[in-house]
């Protein structure tokens, strides 16, 4: 009988870890180099209805550049912005408009945190979770660099839904 008890309690302390461990970890999407192609092909297609060029750059969720294209017409300095802008919406969850909305309304402070605060960064959101983000500039306005952004940014699951 002690021996039946015995073991009803190490099974029972067995269950409690094996619960302790499924909480301690949760399941991850993750972005793929097919995926940040992907993406990339949406944005440039939306880009491409309007004539018009720019950097498109990829990144994962820690903001790691995956994937950069350029599309002439752009500058130079299009790369470098469209990566920024990308970083910037996958390490604060958001779209990058709202921080620069923030710094337009007077939290200038902003601007002494590491990030492009530009118009045209958005998170890709799939399942709920940020997976990354696309960057865009160079497009023939900060309005157009977002539009296309966010074309991109709908490719995987067909919406868009920024992480607020």
């Amino acid at each position: 009988m002690q021996t039946t008890g015995s073991l009803l309690v190490a099974l029972a302390l067995m269950a409690s870890v094996g619960q302790a461990h499924a909480q301690a970890t949760q399941e991850k999407k993750t972005l793929t180099l097919d995926g940040a192609k992907v993406i990339a092909a949406a944005a440039a297609a939306e880009a491409k209805k309007g004539n018009e060029g720019g950097s498109i750059a990829i990144v994962d969720e820690g903001g790691n550049l995956m994937y950069l294209e350029r599309i002439q017409p752009t500058f130079p300095m299009g790369a470098t912005i469209s990566t920024e802008k990308a970083r910037t919406a996958a390490l604060f969850q958001k779209p990058t408009k709202v921080l620069e909305d923030a710094i337009v309304g007077g939290r200038t402070p902003l601007l002494n945190v590491w990030s492009a605060p530009l118009n045209g960064g958005e998170p890709i959101v799939v399942d709920g979770q940020v997976v990354g983000a696309i960057g865009v500039s160079g497009a023939s306005s900060a309005a157009r660099d977002a539009a296309i952004a966010l074309a991109g940014a709908a490719a995987l699951n067909g919406k868009t839904s920024a992480a607020k």
